[in-house]
């Protein structure tokens, strides 16, 4: 008999004796920690086998023919630790771009077996300050707009910046994308009438950040169209949080998997640059 099988029964014939010495199962329990089912369960096993009745089962050992192959366990661990995905994204690329089948939960299994299941990012923290969230009720009451940086390499290697101006509404989340070549206030107020054409309903505020593209004559430009500017305080981006967390967004599920994009891929169709309308 190994030192866990006598472990278990010394501890369990402990408080079986000392519910017998006292004559109360109700104190027993409470005096360690455990409940009456536990107990009772303890007692019709010593009664029926004895001291061997009370040692621990063991779970069985880990079936590896059941195990997700080493190559797909491979990918799983790169899509996690490159990509930052979770489980529902890596079953979907793998299946994309690899046809390979993987239930989600023999995704989560690799990521916990390799101790993937839980970011960094995701950790709590003492420190991290708490934000009281809003959310508009009316369409068109708020819409946020921000800037992303888009940088690529051509199939020379040359490296190819543009801008990505994002609009979305606060309440119904209906989202504009247009990327242009230039990050100025001629671009913002192009992209502003672009807005407005394409969403289904009348927008009554645009919330900014204070960067350059969004001074003065994109200021009176949203002035001319009957809307009101409003700027969100310095350092505080939290503010436009439904934009940036779509650009945080964008750049996890899109961007990060490019390998390079082409200049005249990003000029087609338009000479300002691509554009889409999500919602």
């Amino acid at each position: 008999m190994n030192r866990r099988a006598e472990h278990d029964i010394s501890r369990k014939l402990k408080v079986l004796n000392h519910a017998k010495e006292i004559g109360n199962i109700a104190k027993t329990c409470r005096y360690f920690g455990i409940c009456r089912e536990t107990f009772y369960t303890w007692k019709r096993a010593y009664e029926s086998r004895g001291e061997k009745g009370l040692i621990d089962s063991r779970p069985c050992p880990e079936n590896h023919k059941l195990r997700v192959p080493k190559a797909i366990e491979e990918k799983v661990v790169y899509l996690r630790s490159t990509y930052h995905f979770g489980p529902d994204m890596i079953v979907w690329h793998l299946q994309r771009y690899h046809n390979i089948k993987l239930s989600r939960n023999g995704c989560y299994n690799v990521l916990v077996r390799n101790k993937l299941n839980r970011l960094p990012e995701n950790i709590k923290k003492r420190s991290r300050n708490k934000f009281k969230r809003y959310e508009k009720r009316v369409p068109g009451h708020h819409v946020q707009v921000d800037v992303k940086f888009l940088f690529f390499k051509d199939k020379l290697g040359r490296r190819i910046k543009r801008f990505q101006y994002t609009a979305i509404d606060d309440c119904t989340r209906i989202r504009a994308l247009k990327i242009y070549q230039q990050h100025t206030q001629s671009s913002s107020i192009d992209f502003i009438n672009y807005v407005v054409d394409k969403f289904p309903f009348r927008i009554k505020t645009i919330r900014t950040d204070n960067g350059h593209e969004f001074q003065t004559k994109f200021h009176w430009h949203i002035a001319d169209l009957d809307m009101l500017h409003v700027y969100i305080k310095p350092a505080t981006p939290r503010l436009n949080g439904k934009v940036e967390r779509s650009h945080l967004t964008d750049q996890r599920e899109f961007y990060q998997i490019l390998e390079y994009t082409g200049d005249v891929n990003l000029r087609k169709n338009s000479p300002s640059g691509r554009t889409t309308i999500t919602s």
